[in-house]
């Protein structure tokens, strides 16, 4: 492919995963740039990146860079994401895509008027390769009519009433913490996946910890090492669980639950997906394990194996069986599907990857959660 320069915006756990991705295509990073001068020179250095960016305005102005990576906190994806639009760049935006519905549609709006441009949301998991081996079975027939399905991410990074990040509170990520950070990876999965569409949803919310103690002098990165109980009390005005009743268009239904503050569960995705001719289950655990459950017949692992896959999935699998493709090789197979768009000058019609009119979806569906708890009621997904 005929690659372009990237630069990566945001220095914390996420950053230096794009990074990392990027380089194991071929891809060219020239530098990056976080939230002060200080954070920027230290991610190079750490990074070995040729330019360490005093600013946004000074990367965007940077004519070899062709694609910026948003790696930075949800407050400002809006702003950033315009910007580098209008400086004709081509944008991987991390998830969810905007603080809220309204920014994510001013962002989709403004993606429009550069339909020269590829623009993405960073929903990795969704390129797991039994995860795309699952889409496949679904679109090939093999599981009949969807019936129900259920799933679940699970964390335990944020456990303690000690444990603190900026996500954790409304102004920096959102009305919704546990749904909006992990839960719209679940739910774009599953969508992903199955092909449905959710049309209403009943939900439960809880924020175990009301209060948080914010650290005085450490670290609150995200899955940093935490610094114990010394620190500020701040109230916590997002939830740390969640589950949320689905009902799809055309009758089937199905369960979600989202949690942070799981003891033991790292960083967990499980979903299972019953159909009237075999159900399939998977969990990140285990990624390269795919259930296939029978009525008449034995129930069976299909291990992932790149010479037996479909081809819409082996084409994102590049070890031979045996050996695991995780959480790293996401990253890589994601911005493979991205940048093979930016090479052939075009935006696929139907790309793999998710698009800002999914990821302003997933920031619509986030509204129908948010109302259905506050009312106790079933809501609908209002576009």
């Amino acid at each position: 492919m005929n690659q372009p320069t990237a630069a990566v915006v945001g220095t914390g756990f996420i950053g230096p995963v794009h990074v990392e991705a990027l380089r194991r295509l071929g891809v060219k990073v020239k530098g990056v740039v976080g939230s002060s001068a200080a954070k920027s020179k230290a991610a190079a250095s750490q990074l070995k990146l040729e330019v360490a960016y005093s600013n946004l305005s000074a990367m965007l102005a940077d004519r070899e860079v062709g694609v910026v990576h948003l790696a930075s906190p949800n407050r400002v994806h809006k702003e950033q994401v315009v910007a580098a639009l209008k400086a004709g760049k081509h944008v991987v935006c991390e998830k969810p895509l905007a603080m809220n519905s309204a920014d994510a549609r001013e962002m989709l709006e403004a993606s429009r008027r550069y339909p020269e441009l590829v623009c993405a949301v960073n929903y990795n998991v969704r390129f797991y390769p039994l995860s795309l081996e699952a889409r496949s079975m679904v679109r090939n027939g093999e599981v009949g009519e969807i019936l129900h399905l259920h799933g679940s991410y699970t964390q335990d990074w944020l456990l303690n009433p000690t444990d603190f990040n900026w996500r954790v509170l409304a102004s920096e990520g959102g009305g919704l913490r546990a749904v909006g950070d992990i839960g719209t990876h679940l739910l774009d999965l599953i969508g992903f996946i199955s092909g449905l569409e959710i049309e209403s949803v009943m939900a439960d919310l809880r924020t175990v910890h009301p209060v948080r103690i914010r650290p005085n002098a450490a670290t609150s990165a995200t899955f940093g090492k935490k610094a114990g109980s010394a620190g500020t009390a701040v109230s916590v005005d997002t939830e740390d669980y969640g589950s949320v009743l689905l009902r799809f268009k055309g009758g089937a239904r199905g369960v979600v639950t989202v949690s942070q503050v799981s003891a033991g569960r790292k960083n967990c995705i499980r979903y299972e997906i019953a159909g009237s001719k075999c159900a399939m289950a998977w969990n990140s655990e285990s990624p390269d394990e795919l259930w296939i459950g029978k009525r008449g017949a034995s129930n069976a692992l299909r291990l992932r194996d790149p010479s037996l896959m479909d081809a819409s999935a082996s084409a994102f699998s590049n070890y031979p069986a045996g050996h695991v493709e995780g959480y790293p090789d996401t990253f890589k197979q994601l911005y493979r599907a991205v940048y093979q768009d930016i090479a052939a000058k075009r935006r696929s019609r139907k790309p793999l990857y998710a698009t800002f009119e999914e990821g302003y979806r997933e920031l619509v569906l986030c509204d129908a959660i948010a109302e259905s708890h506050r009312t106790g009621a079933w809501a609908k997904v209002r576009d």
